[in-house]
């Protein structure tokens, strides 16, 4: 059997597919992954063994849409890795899809006939009548501050992907002779969309309008030791305050200088995580140490707190190590992340994406009481590990029901 994992998207898109595939290959079955060409990903994929079809540009150098019209080029780039996707599909038995890749993914399967599933790894993006929609994404753009019920603006919002992606989506369907879709939203998530996040960090509230399959968050183990200096340096002292922002680059530009500063006047020493906005130390002193991509998995359990930007990976992470969380949202689901890791009582939850001295202390003092910290280690052990081998399992029973039976 084989099996085609598609996405477009930063490295907390990516992983979690690898996680899937070594899953899938340990169950028999012939994977391939089609993700952005980034470096970086290519070597994770080499790491455990999984070809990479690399599809569109880095993610980057990727800039976010500024204005509709840049949201409908964006979407006629993503459609147009149809062919790409498609070559990479042909001899497949399934199609699974996540991040950004919906646009060429699921109308390739549609081309080819085979089964096709969309993963999403946080509940906050599917449409459901016990929680808002994301706010728009596009300057200019906001909900009507009158509208409250959930129902109208989860309307209002698919009225708005209908706006911002239809053309440009139906124009390149047209192009390769399949039929226009009516809902850009319903076309991308389908019908019976996979949450793959754990249960107690991210639950799902059952809704009649959305047949949502749970299999848990899809986590790539990582065995891989820390480097000799980042080892040293954890052991020279007491355990530090991480503090780093994963794939986000737009992040503010004196964002490492106030949050070293406000780290070492809590007393506390400081791990700065590079990421992709290149995040650097402040000065000599030895008291700060940075670090590039290294096994968190490994890391986390021995810091103080995890101050990050929310993406769901570094979530999970940090959760499954019984590490503090202070979370200082960025864009997309991050705000939802920040709202979970406060209500769960593992962290803080800060006001918005460019902490200050004040703000960032505040939130520090609150990750670092003792309640917390014990709060996080209970939760800890109650987070899941088998998402990807049980997502595993589901897509290749599927598979196989669908499939004809063998001629006698």
């Amino acid at each position: 059997m084989r099996v085609l994992l598609s996405t477009y998207g930063s490295r907390g898109d990516v992983e979690p597919l690898a996680g899937l595939a070594v899953r899938l290959r340990e169950l028999g079955a012939d994977v391939r992954v089609c993700a952005p060409p980034d470096k970086e990903f290519a070597e994770l994929l080499a790491g455990v063994g999984v070809p990479l079809v690399p599809v569109g540009s880095p993610m980057g150098s990727m800039v976010r849409p500024s204005s509709p019209a840049g949201a409908s080029r964006r979407v006629s780039e993503l459609a147009a890795l149809f062919d790409t996707v498609a070559a990479a599909a042909e001899g497949c038995d399934a199609l699974l899809a996540t991040g950004l890749a919906h646009f060429a993914s699921r109308s390739v399967a549609e081309k080819l006939g085979v089964p096709y599933v969309y993963a999403t790894f946080c509940p906050f993006l599917l449409p459901s009548p016990h929680h808002a929609p994301p706010p728009p994404v596009l300057p200019g753009e906001s909900s009507p501050p009158e509208v409250t019920d959930n129902r109208v603006l989860w309307e209002l919002n698919a009225r708005s992907f209908n706006a911002l992606h239809g053309e440009a989506l139906n124009t390149h369907r047209a192009s390769i002779g399949l039929p226009p879709v009516d809902d850009v939203r319903d076309f991308i998530f389908t019908g019976r969309p996979w949450l793959a996040a754990d249960p107690t960090l991210s639950p799902w509230r059952e809704t009649p309008d959305l047949d949502v399959v749970r299999t848990g968050a899809w986590i790539l183990p990582d065995e891989r030791p820390l480097p000799a200096e980042l080892e040293a340096f954890l052991d020279a002292g007491s355990p530090p305050v991480y503090a780093g922002f994963g794939s986000m680059r737009g992040v503010s530009e004196d964002i490492a200088r106030v949050a070293i500063e406000t780290i070492r006047a809590q007393g506390r020493r400081v791990l700065v995580g590079r990421g992709w906005a290149d995040l650097a130390l402040i000065d000599d002193r030895d008291d700060c140490f940075a670090v590039g991509e290294v096994n968190q998995q490994a890391l986390f359990g021995r810091v103080a707190v995890v101050v990050h930007h929310g993406g769901a990976g570094t979530t999970t992470t940090a959760a499954r190590a019984g590490a503090p969380q202070v979370v200082v949202p960025q864009a997309g689901d991050q705000p939802y992340w920040a709202g979970r890791m406060a209500e769960l009582g593992i962290g803080a939850a800060h006001d918005g994406p460019a902490p200050t001295t004040a703000s960032l202390s505040a939130a520090l003092r609150t990750a670092l009481t003792p309640e917390v910290r014990a709060r996080a280690r209970a939760v800890a052990g109650t987070i899941r590990t088998d998402g990807a081998t049980v997502a595993a399992a589901m897509l290749l029973d599927a598979v196989s029901r669908e499939r004809p039976p063998v001629p006698a």
